[in-house]
């Protein structure tokens, strides 16, 4: 009786230590596997390839926990290539860029052992279960990552716990310009990174590779000449929260010159040396020198002001016919001092014998005198003028080109 007791107690140690071990092993065998959604879950294969229950942990969302072991900030790499500019904007001082952002840092919880030392790649569920730089973009109006087909992010781990963590943005920030210099001008713009929660004590932001962190493709834009990309770094206050590390995206841009030359400067131009031409023409010859600057000017400038039945109908020129002309004495310049006599009583007097009268001629005198020489005014300007443009060209160019 007492040998049939004992060994029903044996056995029942023996299952009781068998549905313990039985339990630990089914646990342990549903740690292996790595929740990245509701209904879906990754499994690496048994051994060492695989990620830990760290995963599943909430302290994988702390930077606290994560810091344990770092006095120092926490640095985080950057890197970035720019895959295009898609717009810049004038009227609201503004630019639109598509790029890579890519983030580098350390976490040792995601440490997992590796016989080959090759890395696991994840898609952007896992990103949602374990702490990331939070970056954004200072100065940005709007900014997306984009989702077609998947949303693109990527997410790396290596063995010994380094993380490279990618997304495809594009973002619109302010761009301030400088339009005093236009249409020779150049603009300035810049791209500025930073995180939003952790000042520099918490985490400390860097180009990882120095100047070759910033890479671009070849970009090609309608009214712009990008002269260089630089990457620069440094710092930002803000008076409750403290310093920040910041990251610059600084771009040269130069405005196309062609288009204007052949809208602008080239027709201003020929308007000018029109104008010069015509004190080459017979002062006589009224419609000959007046014709060619204005009809030039009226078809540039004027057609949008008229209807075409007008535009037609005028042939670019102002005919006797159609101003009233209205006759003026004439008068003749005078010698004498006195406005009061006549200019047949000024021809009979004459100076006295031994003298010699000298007198300045008068502001009308000079203008009468000028009108009767008007051959001279033509002289002098065929030099003058195109003297006095070159001089205007030389200045101009030097200052703003």
């Amino acid at each position: 009786m007492k040998v049939d007791v004992l060994t029903y107690l044996a056995l029942a140690a023996v299952s009781f230590v068998a549905m313990v071990t039985g339990g630990r092993s089914s646990s342990r065998r549903k740690h292996k596997d790595v929740f990245l959604g509701e209904n879906s879950k990754f499994k690496f294969g048994g051994g060492r390839n695989q990620i830990t229950v760290l995963l599943k942990s909430s302290n994988l969302l702390r930077l606290l926990n994560h810091r344990d072991t770092h006095c120092a900030p926490i640095p985080v790499g950057i890197d970035v290539q720019v895959e295009s500019i898609d717009s810049i904007s004038e009227v609201n001082m503004d630019f639109t860029m598509t790029l890579y952002l890519r983030h580098y840092w350390k976490d040792e919880r995601l440490a997992f052992p590796s016989g080959n030392n090759q890395s696991r790649t994840f898609d952007s569920r896992l990103v949602k279960k374990i702490w990331v730089p939070d970056v954004f973009f200072v100065h940005s109006k709007r900014s997306f990552i984009h989702d077609t087909t998947k949303e693109n992010i990527m997410l790396r781990v290596y063995p010994d716990g380094k993380i490279l963590y990618s997304v495809r943005v594009t973002v619109t920030a302010l761009c301030s310009m400088d339009f005093s210099s236009f249409p020779l001008d150049t603009q300035n713009c810049s791209l500025e990174l930073e995180s939003y929660a952790y000042n520099e004590n918490d985490l400390m932001l860097y180009w990882k590779n120095g100047n070759d962190s910033l890479r671009t493709d070849e970009i090609v834009l309608s009214q712009f000449f990008i002269e260089h990309f630089q990457a620069s770094s440094g710092l930002a206050f803000y008076s409750s929260t403290g310093w920040y590390n910041r990251l610059f995206i600084t771009f040269i841009l130069r405005r196309h010159i062609f288009f204007f030359m052949l809208q602008t400067y080239f027709p201003t131009m020929l308007m000018v040396v029109l104008s010069w031409v015509s004190f080459w023409i017979d002062r006589r010859a009224v419609p000959a020198r007046v014709c060619p600057p204005f009809l030039f000017t009226y078809y540039l400038f004027i057609p949008s002001t008229f209807n075409a039945s007008q535009a037609m109908a005028f042939d670019g020129c102002f005919h006797d016919n159609d101003i009233e002309l209205t006759t003026f004495p004439r008068l003749a310049p005078t010698l004498t001092s006195d406005p009061l006599t006549s200019p047949t009583q000024s021809s009979d007097m004459h100076p006295t014998e031994g003298t010699r009268l000298r007198r300045q001629r008068s502001v009308r005198e000079n203008v009468d005198l000028l009108v009767n020489n008007s051959y001279m005014i033509d002289s002098y300007s065929r030099l003058a003028f195109p003297l006095s443009y070159l001089l205007f060209n030389t200045i101009y160019w030097s200052m703003y080109s």
